[in-house]
């Protein structure tokens, strides 16, 4: 039985879910590499209005053709948003890139900014969008669903190149095992900070260019090729980048698919 499914609200049209039609160059080597064009077509690029012009700011998943996963704590109150999808390069012009305000972002109700407990939400694109090569959504776990240790999943986004560096331009990939909770957990790793509603991956010290900036996903393949969001990356050292230990943090998705489906049910009735 496939442990993975794509939400049944979505519309997934003729492209499913988690299967790009250019599919990305995985390694198990540890490090930052760019991706291939257009080979996480899930990944979007949210952005803010300051002084009259869009800055990135966070990544996210695109898990239908009208909704997007996030962090809770990339949001504030005070900006207005816009999401990109199919974006390679933030810089230019992209051939299938599209750019749909955002008409209403749902914080998870519990959200604890102090703990990073519960840090999600989603984002009702204005008017959906046409599923294509770059763009179509990614698969969701199934409820409490929780990745063995050591399990091989990537992490993308436009994050810092390294420690306090600049952002990247071209979307980066990167190798981050998953470091099972009881390992997590432990007092010289993240300890109380990591609950079983979370997901670390990394911890090995060796730097994996700061890549998946807040908000987006920890890609997870499934035996029959297709990707699932297993978590929403929420917090990692402040001192570093996947520094030794200190594993990056993610949500868990699977914890909070029950939460997605009632969000998704009650905006549809309004």
């Amino acid at each position: 039985m496939l442990r993975l499914m794509c939400f049944v609200a979505v519309l997934v049209e003729a492209y499913g879910c988690g299967l790009p039609t250019f599919p990305p160059v995985v390694t198990r080597v540890v490090g930052g590499d760019d991706v291939r064009p257009n080979s996480w077509p899930w990944q979007i690029s949210l952005q803010y209005l300051s002084n009259g012009e869009w800055a990135h700011t966070c990544g996210g998943t695109l898990i239908s053709d009208s909704w997007v996963l996030t962090a809770a704590h990339c949001i504030s109150s005070k900006y207005t948003y816009r999401v990109y999808l199919g974006k390679h390069s933030l810089k230019e012009d992209e051939q299938g890139s599209v750019a749909i305000a955002a008409a209403k972002i749902i914080e998870h109700e519990n959200y604890n900014i102090l703990l990073s407990r519960n840090d999600i939400a989603l984002i009702k694109l204005q008017t959906p969008v046409t599923f294509s090569d770059s763009i179509m959504a990614a698969c969701l776990p199934d409820a409490g669903y929780v990745l063995p240790h050591n399990a091989p999943c990537y992490v993308t986004g436009w994050g810092r190149l390294w420690t306090d560096g600049p952002g990247s331009d071209i979307l980066q990939q990167a190798l981050l095992p998953v470091v099972g909770h009881e390992v997590c957990s432990l007092p010289d790793w993240w300890y109380v900070l990591a609950t079983k509603d979370m997901v670390c991956a990394g911890g090995d010290g060796v730097v994996a260019g700061c890549n998946g900036d807040s908000g987006g996903p920890l890609n997870c393949q499934n035996p029959d090729a297709s990707w699932v969001v297993e978590g929403v990356v929420s917090f990692g050292s402040g001192t570093g980048c996947n520094t030794f230990q200190k594993p990056t943090v993610f949500t868990r998705t699977s914890s909070y698919i029950d939460w997605i489906s009632q969000v998704l049910t009650h905006t549809r009735k309004l």
